[in-house]
């Protein structure tokens, strides 16, 4: 590619990252104006702003699932970033899982996404060893999908399970009660270590309309399940606070009281990889087709130094290495997006798979594990091999190995979607279905089981059958229909809206954030919890 070229595709990956922190922008806004001004009518703070106040440095959070239910519910109105807000944040020292319920969207009403996103950070901070802390103000399930919410195994109920299980792992749990709680939704803060409540909140299993409805008992809000009933006669809350802010003051000195963290290794600041972190524009850009060379990716990642190749001159297409980030040794496996030659098959194509390759990187995975070195993947995956060549090697045996090495691989994992995340690829490079602690994609990043080219023919193909008596133009217009919808489909912003990704990230913080999830994945996890013999009631 001329320079000119390499340029103008630089920019235009700069201004396509740019317009996605626009949109970004805006999902934060939640409910908007009206249900932020609503908020402050009622004495309460906006569900970000009571983020913000109850961590040492709001500019640190890592938030997970902002892009959660992006695009869908549609019938219902927006539901932005799925009316939770979720991430990692340090509170008075501490790292932890922060759940914020955002009440400015639907009340903060639980859709499908709502509860998946809640059970994503439940797992991140069981797996991480992360206290949490929920700010709760939600009117529970949202009764239009009730049915989508409320029974399974990955719904509303699995929430509540979990409390119990993080409670027995020995991870601490605060929730603050800042607005409605109300029937099934109770069971979460009670099932904390920790309830706090501010005054003019409601903590019941059904509100005064449907206990009127049920038992015919005339009652209010606050006679019902008011902070003071909770704090004076039933004696669940904790602490009464007078208003939001003394709730998260007092949040943050209890939270202060766990014990002191071991200080992790400081991430390698900007000027500590081999190449800018900005040049990464340059060398990947939008275009799918485009051939870059991986180890280029890696040295705007990975500290300055030696990246210590492993069978460097077999298996090329698969790139793996032992390198440091931030001063941590990783493993690291990485498409190779260049053609390379093969003495044993010849030509191999960018992004694909081979059967040495395979055969490699499962050797590798299995070498980390060993050496007990948490493993980085980077995606840019067109799939695995096909053809009667491929077929002959042993491809679908080379597959399986990588997969099984990768399944069973208990080292700490993060995956970055750099590009194309396709089919049985995405499994063997440790899509979100193998475990890893966390995964993020860049914003180019395209998902799917197979490219929308070759898809959206094998669908057209089969529409086209029953679609016999169709004019030319119209079987046209039917072939562009199909390609839009599955193009649609592929964009990262529709698997981030459904929880495939953690975070969408602009490449030139991919050292930043890699740093920071590789010193939250590597925390020791809890060495002992707290049992009871049998307590008489």
């Amino acid at each position: 590619m001329s320079p000119t070229k390499a340029t103008d595709s630089a920019i235009a990956f700069r201004d396509f990252c740019r317009a996605l922190l626009a949109e970004e922008a805006a999902i934060r806004e939640g409910g908007g104006p009206a249900g932020l001004e609503r908020q402050h009518k009622l004495g309460r703070l906006f569900a970000r702003e009571r983020v913000a106040a109850l961590l040492d440095d709001p500019a640190d959070f890592m938030e997970i699932g902002l892009w959660a239910a992006h695009g869908m519910y549609r019938e219902w109105g927006p539901f932005a970033a799925a009316g939770v807000v979720t991430g990692v944040g340090r509170v008075a020292g501490h790292a932890v899982m922060i759940v914020a319920n955002d009440a400015t969207v639907k009340a903060g009403a639980f859709v499908p996404m709502t509860c998946k996103k809640v059970i994503r950070a439940q797992r991140i901070a069981f797996e991480c060893g992360l206290p949490l802390v929920y700010l709760v103000d939600s009117s529970g399930v949202f009764l239009p999908m009730q049915d989508e919410v409320f029974p399974d195994e990955d719904d509303f109920g699995r929430i509540f399970r979990n409390n119990a299980v993080l409670s027995a792992a020995g991870l601490p749990q605060f929730a603050a009660i800042m607005g409605n709680c109300v029937a099934g939704g109770a069971y979460l803060p009670v099932l904390c270590d920790k309830v706090l409540m501010t005054e003019g909140s409601g903590l019941y299993l059904a509100g005064p309309s449907l206990v009127k409805a049920a038992i015919g008992q005339d009652t209010d809000s606050e006679a019902l399940g008011g902070a003071a009933v909770h704090a004076e006669i039933s004696g669940t809350v904790d602490f009464r606070e007078k208003d939001d802010q003394s709730c998260l003051a007092r949040l943050r000195s209890l939270v202060g009281l766990l014990p002191a963290e071991a200080q992790p290794p400081a991430a390698g600041g900007p000027g500590a990889t081999e190449r800018p972190p900005g040049d990464l524009f340059g060398i990947v850009g939008l275009d799918s087709r485009r051939e870059y060379d991986a180890r280029d990716v890696l040295r705007c990642i990975v500290d300055s130094g030696p990246i210590d190749e492993y069978k460097a001159e077999h298996g090329k297409t698969l790139v793996c290495a032992y390198a440091r980030l931030g001063g941590r040794a990783v493993g690291v496996v990485a498409n190779q997006r260049i053609r390379v030659q093969s003495k044993t098959t010849g030509l191999q194509m960018p992004g694909v798979i081979y059967a040495d390759g395979a055969d490699k990187a499962a050797r590798f995975v299995m070498d980390c594990n060993q050496t007990r070195l948490p493993i980085l993947f980077f995606q840019d995956v067109s799939g695995f091999m096909v053809g009667k060549d491929a077929e002959h090697s042993g491809i679908i045996r080379s597959g399986a190995k990588l997969v099984n090495a990768v399944s069973n691989s208990t080292v700490p994992k993060v995956t970055v979607v750099i590009g194309g995340s396709y089919g049985a690829g995405n499994y063997a490079l440790c899509g979100k279905a193998f475990d890893p602690r966390f995964i993020f994609a860049w914003p180019g990043a395209r998902y799917a089981v197979m490219g929308a080219s070759q898809a959206s023919d094998v669908v057209f193909n089969i529409l086209a059958r029953n679609a016999k008596e169709r004019t030319p133009e119209e079987l046209d217009a039917l072939r562009e229909r199909v390609k839009a919808a599955y193009s649609e489909q592929t964009d990262i912003r529709y698997g981030a809206a459904r929880g495939w990704v953690d975070a969408i990230i602009q490449p030139d913080e991919t050292r930043a954030v890699l740093a920071r999830a590789l010193g939250l994945a590597t925390r020791p996890a809890p060495k002992a919890s707290f049992h009871t013999g049998v307590l008489q009631v």
